[in-house]
């Protein structure tokens, strides 16, 4: 799905969530994977939204900005000096970065409600934190397997929860085909429903009534 078809509209453009380990090891070529996962964000003209953190969250930023897209953070800090100091946190790439000081279990809600579909690759608890999220909420969800951690093991955590939402996963190792089955969902299932509830809609919103 181009890019432009959203431009026609009075709508943000499509965020893609990028959600995996903050640390542990993590294979070169898996991050190269994550890397290509975020230019093909930027090459399609969405913006990458991640936790604001190291590791696998990082390699999709520096991707997506080596490809000219737009990088928003979502930090788990009150503000830059503890992003930086108490999180450690990086800071290229971002052409934003939103300070919750929500920690960072509490920032995975505001996260993972930033992004029209979530991608996750590797992850330990964070991560599964942010599919439950991701998955309870009825979200469309992209895994790159092969990638270790949590994500390889998501099929496993669905049958064992046991509860149906209206979540819908698509799983593949390569990061193009993967966005691809992500734009084909989020044009088939989700944007007529934002198309929708904009019929009619003032796209400069309307002033408060006093």
């Amino acid at each position: 799905m181009n890019s432009n078809h959203i431009d026609r509209h009075p709508l943000p453009p499509l965020t893609v969530g990028v959600m995996g380990s903050a640390g542990g090891k993590l294979s070169a070529e898996v991050c190269q994977r994550v890397r290509k996962l975020g230019e093909e964000v930027a090459r399609r003209g969405y913006v990458l939204v991640t936790g604001a953190a190291s590791g696998i969250p990082h390699e999709a930023v520096l991707g997506a900005k080596a490809a000219g897209g737009i990088v928003v953070g979502i930090s788990p800090a009150l503000n830059l000096a503890e992003h930086v100091n108490k999180y450690h946190g990086p800071t290229r790439g971002y052409d934003t970065i939103i300070y919750t000081g929500s920690g960072l279990m509490g920032r995975e809600i505001e996260n993972i409600r930033s992004c029209d579909v979530v991608v996750f690759a590797a992850g330990r608890s964070g991560t599964l934190g942010e599919f439950a999220i991701a998955y309870d909420e009825g979200k469309v969800i992209g895994a790159l397997t092969r990638t270790g951690g949590v994500t390889d093991h998501l099929r496993e955590i669905i049958d064992i929860m046991q509860k149906k939402t209206e979540a819908i996963i698509t799983y593949n190792p390569d990061p193009v085909a993967l966005m691809d089955e992500l734009e084909a969902i989020y044009q088939q299932r989700i944007l007529p429903g934002y198309l929708k509830t904009i019929e009619g809609h003032n796209p400069d919103g309307l002033l408060e009534v006093v």
